[in-house]
């Protein structure tokens, strides 16, 4: 059985004794052609990458990233994972991505990218996981409310609708010059 544990240092030496014996070894995840596979998730797109070694070419719904996506910012954003790993131009990256706007589309692409570079090179997990890049984003649109214009927007005042609404007892009718005026008791 194993020792009493009375103070921090015993605990501290306990942690130090089996990180040592347990060092996770990670290995890649391959398929038969040599590609790694990943789903990515952005607000309401979803991406199905695939990675393999290359020459920097990325495909997306069968169309090139300077066709898809025209602005320089949503470029920026898919290639940031192989920037930070130093990977620029390394490997092919086939996705398909369905759902959402550009926006969410790029977030989700990058998504994926980035779990599937750590499935094919699991040493990136480090990098990728302290820029970031593995952890979904769930920031995603609030639902419309009843009663809402929008989630939490109103619908804008009006004090003649509250008087056709029947809340005549609030407002008083004066006759002036012919107008009919409203004005709250």
């Amino acid at each position: 059985m194993a020792e009493k544990i009375e103070s921090l240092q015993d605990i501290k030496k306990a942690a130090k004794v089996e990180a040592g014996s347990e060092a996770v070894v990670r290995k890649a995840k391959k398929d038969k052609q040599g590609r790694a596979y990943a789903t990515g998730k952005r607000k309401d797109a979803v991406a199905r990458v695939w990675i393999k070694a290359g020459k920097g070419n990325i495909t997306i719904n069968d169309k090139s990233i300077d066709q898809y996506f025209a602005r320089p910012v949503l470029k920026m954003i898919i290639n940031q994972p192989f920037e930070v790993a130093n990977r620029v131009n390394e490997f092919d990256v086939i996705c398909t991505v369905k759902g959402g706007g550009l926006s969410g589309q790029a977030g989700a692409i990058k998504h994926g990218i980035s779990k599937a570079l750590n499935e094919y090179e699991p040493e990136l997990r480090d990098c990728l996981k302290k820029a970031g890049f593995l952890t979904r984003d769930d920031r995603t649109v609030e639902r419309k409310k009843y009663g809402r214009a929008k989630a939490r927007r109103s619908y804008q005042f009006s004090k003649r609708e509250l008087v056709s609404r029947g809340h005549q007892n609030c407002f008083k009718q004066v006759a002036k010059n012919c107008d009919l005026f409203w004005y709250q008791i």
